[in-house]
């Protein structure tokens, strides 16, 4: 094959625009699958946090992202470093609540909603709630149980997509069952 035919062509747009496209195909077959929004929100957040719990790994491993001392420092390494890695994006850090413990993460620009509409009986469907599977389970590997949910969305209407991010708890490392 010749290699004459590739020149020109961005390869990094073309890999987005499949991940995207697949993306959807994923989401649309889900919402054939299911009975409702709320089931397919679900099903999207499990699925991102089964990704979030291996992504961390790979995420740790090709960083230079060291140990985070607080949830500012989180937050620095998740918009400046993780978005930027995985999807090319780097969100603003924003409206922090008095106790530091709350944060959003805006975008400007969503690579997962290029070529997407929401149909008007859809309007309750989170169509990139897997980004925010993908946090939780990503954050819960680095002992963080955070909440993760949309509060702006693009895709219903909003200017930006806006994703609030709140600290829970700091988990204690455990132990399996019968081991010391």
């Amino acid at each position: 094959m010749s290699r004459q035919g590739a020149r020109g062509v961005d390869l990094k747009k073309v890999s987005s625009e499949l991940f995207t496209l697949t993306y959807g195909s994923l989401v649309a077959q889900l919402v054939k699958d299911y009975e409702s929004n709320e089931e397919v929100n679900k099903q999207l957040d499990k699925m991102g946090y089964n990704i979030g719990i291996r992504l961390i790994e790979d995420f740790l491993a090709r960083s230079t992202v060291g140990r985070c001392n607080d949830f500012r420092e989180t937050a620095d390494a998740i918009a400046k470093h993780g978005f930027k890695m995985y999807l090319g994006i780097t969100p603003a850090i924003t409206n922090w609540s008095a106790a530091g413990d709350e944060f959003s993460l805006i975008f400007d620009n969503n690579p997962l909603i290029d070529f997407v509409e929401l149909p008007e009986n859809h309007n309750d469907l989170n169509y990139s709630n897997i980004l925010c599977g993908v946090l939780r389970g990503a954050l819960e590997m680095v002992q963080m149980e955070v909440d993760v949910k949309f509060a702006q969305d693009q895709l219903k209407g909003d200017n930006v997509t806006e994703m609030r991010l709140k600290f829970i708890k700091r988990l204690e490392d455990a132990l399996p069952a019968g081991e010391d």
